[in-house]
């Protein structure tokens, strides 16, 4: 049977059968960070199945694998399906308040520092490029600044988890991350509809369809989620309540798309109003428990699976040396053009807002890129430079993933006051 012939059940189980077994492994003897252990042994695995194939041809494992992979589509699995529960699940933690003391920053580093991030980033893979002696036309250099400037809420807030960084500073982080990621999103969208049609980008056109993709997703997102927050509030059975929310992610997520407005704003926006006043206002305290219990364990069993498909997408990059030498090299790359995003918002924000110590260099190392970033690179049309960009993508994921992931914590560690450590310690 080819991997072809695996029905979606068969496929999901697959995996869940592979990150249950991985996952256990990683705890039990390697005991790295959960999401970082299964991006490792799921990328060590793959590149040991492809170094197979090529020692014994006849296995073929690493053949199996890449068709496995390439048949899941990890940008429809991802986009299309489980980003919608990842959002919710993390907006639901996010304490409202204290985002709202910083509302204009995170708006700041979520517009502003995308775009200007997107432009450095782009001109940058330009020059690289040529020098690595690839020639990828301009528009296409800056549909990659665009899929790789916005952070991942979901790496963040999975590597925050174990993280000693103080609660102020993580609001801050998870909060850019849910808005960037949408805006990050929608200006992929514009300027891979300009680098397909070949066409000068018209900033009208890019205007109305911003206002139409984030305000509108910003306002559906109120809209259903105050929806949800009333018949919640109506009832009291925890389990009617759960299965309201559930109905509010998938339903709200397929609205979205039909609308063609962010989806990601959509559950960001809809996932801060239930976890903070549904939270307090519509439910009992036996409801929040089991809805806590239901969101946790989803998005800890959808994480699981996500990183574990974030390592075993290596076999569907190219393996030659400049595509991997562009790679390493757009790190440093992608890194400078953070800390401009978060330095200059930081700039111009800082006669108004108060910042704490030490946010900068963590609000810079805690960006981390995810799997938004490879599913965004997957959807490329075919071509020598979707090879060029996905290399580069998945070279600078699994940096953050890995590097940045696993020292965040000594970063805050650093630069954060003892005193504050210590107030961290006793809210963990």
């Amino acid at each position: 049977m080819s991997t072809s012939d695996l029905s979606p059940f068969e496929a999901s189980a697959a995996l869940i059968v592979l990150a249950a077994a991985l996952g256990y492994l990683n705890y039990k003897f390697i005991k790295l960070p959960q999401t970082i252990g299964l991006t490792v042994i799921g990328a060590v695995a793959s590149l040991a199945l492809l170094g197979a194939d090529r020692l014994f041809p006849q296995i073929a494992m690493g053949a199996a694998l890449h068709d496995f992979v390439k048949d899941l589509d990890f940008h429809s699995t991802l986009m299309n399906g489980m980003l919608s529960f990842l959002l919710f699940a993390g907006a639901l933690h996010v304490d409202l308040s204290s985002l709202s003391k910083r509302k204009w920053t995170v708006l700041a580093m979520a517009t502003i520092g995308i775009a200007l991030s997107t432009a450095i980033v782009g001109f940058g893979f330009k020059f690289l490029a040529l020098a690595v002696g690839f020639d990828v036309p301009l528009a296409w250099c800056l549909v990659f600044g665009a899929l790789i400037s916005p952070t991942d809420p979901v790496a963040v807030m999975g590597i925050l988890k174990s993280a000693r960084v103080p609660a102020t500073l993580e609001a801050k982080v998870a909060g850019e991350s849910l808005f960037n990621d949408g805006v990050g999103v929608v200006i992929f969208s514009i300027l891979l509809a300009s680098a397909m049609s070949g066409q000068p980008l018209s900033l009208i056109d890019a205007g109305q369809l911003f206002v139409q993709e984030a305000i509108g997703g910003a306002l559906l997102g109120l809209v259903i989620g105050g929806l949800a927050f009333l018949a919640m509030r109506s009832i009291d059975e925890h389990n009617i309540e759960v299965l309201i929310t559930l109905a509010l992610v998938m339903g709200g997520y397929a609205l979205a798309q039909r609308l063609h407005v962010a989806g990601p704003v959509v559950m960001a926006v809809a996932g801060l109003l239930i976890g903070n006043h549904g939270s307090r206002l519509a439910m009992s305290q036996r409801t929040r428990e089991h809805l806590n219990n239901f969101w946790s364990l989803l998005d800890e069993i959808l994480n699981s699976v996500l990183f574990l498909l974030i390592g075993l997408e290596i076999v569907a990059i190219a393996q030659d040396a400049g595509h991997l030498l562009l790679g390493v090299l757009s790190i440093f790359l992608v890194l400078a053009a953070r800390c401009a995003g978060v330095g200059v918002p930081m700039l111009f924000m800082s006669k108004i807002a108060d910042f704490t110590k030490g946010a900068y260099p963590i609000l810079v190392w805690g960006g981390l890129r995810g799997g938004i970033s490879i599913a965004l690179a997957l959807s490329l049309p075919d071509s020598p430079i979707r090879e060029t960009i996905l290399t580069a993508t998945y070279v600078i994921v699994v940096f953050s993933v890995v590097v940045q992931g696993a020292t965040v914590g000594k970063v805050a560690k650093h630069f954060v006051p003892k005193d504050q450590q210590q107030d961290e310690k006793a809210h963990h």
